[in-house]
C-alpha cells in the first residue's frame, strides 16, 4: 500500500493572508454593508426583487455604479452561444453580486456565481442571500 505524506493530505492554509490583501476591499464591504441595511429594514421573506429594488434604491442614494441584470455573453471554442447569463447587479464595473432569498445556500449558486464571473471576466463575486434570518453572503473569487 502506498504511503502519502502528510503534506498531501493536509491542505495548505495561508499563513500570511491578511484583510487589506483582499482586491476591492472596501468596494464589497460597502455592498455588504448596503446588504445589511435592506435585510434590517425588511427582513426575510420577500422576493428576490423586492430586495434587488431596495438595493437599487440604496445604490443610487450613494453614489454606487451599478448597472442592474447586466448581459453576459458566454463563448464557447470561439463563437458566441445563443443563451446568456444576466447578473442580477454588476457594481463598480467589476463585481458580479448575486442576490438570493432562499433558505440556506448551497453549492448550486456558487457555482452559478462562478460562472458569471467567467462570462463577464471579472474576478470577485458577491453571493448575498436575503432568506434567512441574519444576512448571508460569500466572497466568490474566480
Amino acid at each position: 500500500m502506498k504511503r502519502m505524506s502528510l503534506e498531501t493530505q493536509i491542505p495548505q492554509i495561508c499563513t500570511d493572508c491578511r484583510m487589506e490583501d483582499f482586491y476591492l476591499k472596501e468596494e464589497t464591504y460597502q455592498i455588504i454593508g448596503l446588504c445589511m441595511e435592506v435585510h434590517k429594514i425588511l427582513g426575510k421573506g420577500h422576493s428576490e426583487n423586492v430586495y434587488g429594488d431596495a438595493l437599487e434604491y440604496e445604490f443610487k442614494m450613494n453614489n454606487i455604479p451599478y448597472e442592474r441584470e447586466k448581459k453576459y455573453n458566454i463563448e464557447y471554442k470561439g463563437i458566441v452561444l445563443p443563451r446568456y447569463y444576466f447578473s442580477d447587479f454588476t457594481v463598480f464595473n467589476e463585481i458580479i453580486l448575486e442576490l438570493k432569498a432562499i433558505e440556506t445556500l448551497s453549492n448550486s449558486e456558487i457555482k452559478q456565481t462562478l460562472n458569471y464571473l467567467a462570462a463577464s471576466k471579472n474576478k470577485i463575486g458577491l453571493l448575498i442571500n436575503f432568506g434567512e434570518v441574519s444576512l448571508k453572503y460569500k466572497r466568490v473569487i474566480l
